[in-house]
């Protein structure tokens, strides 16, 4: 054989082994075990849904469930915020992210991290400015470009609305929250604090001396408080019998 031949003869045993590689089979013809492929994300995250038997601003969900919503703004440190999901995950908790879009701006890949874990993504402004204190134009323009950046990521708005800077809607704020597409507004019954940087320990005690069944907590991504707090917070709602859904999950 020449060495022109020989060089002939490796490049096709190397395209060989290359497709053997691709289509699970040796050399010799025989089946080659490959891992399974990871479980694919859908490609369109859930939409808003009406509860029917709800109100239109959401405080809390049934209190004869043993379920609970940890429910976050979604801003800060994106560090911090992969942090405090891996946490949650570890502790088999399901979170709400309630984004700012210019947030999402600058990480978009955090919207795809959040659906990955399982957990609830909506809506909290585009600036995360007093939208209830927003003429009519400037409040809407806040709920819908952060409802459009959640579609051009996600292809959904997102699950939930929340306002900016305030635990209730004002009726406006209400009716543009349905014009954009949202049913409900999420508030909450159980506040942390944390963003006062109370230290975990302080957040711990307050979430847990007012928590019970149905309850809709209020936390913040981007304080390390939070993520300090989250494993004693799931520990102690363990020991009583509750468990940490997303808010559809909650009210479902």
């Amino acid at each position: 054989m020449t060495t022109t031949d020989r060089r002939a003869a490796l490049r096709t045993g190397a395209g060989l082994a290359a497709a053997g590689a691709l289509t699970g089979c040796s050399m010799n013809g025989s089946t080659v075990a490959r891992p399974a492929a990871p479980p694919r994300t859908p490609s369109v995250a859930p939409a808003p849904r009406a509860f029917p038997r709800r109100p239109v601003q959401i405080e809390h969900g049934p209190r004869d469930r043993p379920r609970v919503a940890l429910t976050f703004h979604g801003q800060g440190d994106p560090a911090l915020a992969r942090a405090l999901l891996d946490e949650a995950e570890k502790g088999g908790a399901r979170l709400t992210v309630l984004a700012v879009g210019s947030w999402l701006d600058a990480y978009p890949e955090l919207a795809r991290r959040i659906l990955d874990g399982g957990h609830d993504l909506g809506n909290h402004t585009q600036r995360h400015v007093d939208i209830n204190a927003l003429p009519e134009a400037e409040a809407y323009a806040e709920i819908s470009g952060c409802a459009e950046r959640l579609r051009r990521l996600t292809g959904s708005i997102g699950t939930w609305f929340r306002p900016s800077r305030a635990a209730r809607a004002s009726p406006l704020v209400e009716r543009l929250a349905r014009r954009a597409g949202y049913p409900h507004v999420l508030s909450y019954d159980v506040d942390s604090l944390d963003f006062t940087s109370p230290g975990a320990p302080a957040v711990t005690r307050r979430i847990t001396s007012r928590i019970q069944g149905g309850s809709v907590v209020s936390l913040h991504f981007g304080y390390a408080d939070t993520v300090a707090a989250l494993p004693a917070v799931l520990e102690e709602l363990d020991r009583r019998g509750l468990r940490a859904v997303t808010t559809t999950e909650l009210l479902s």
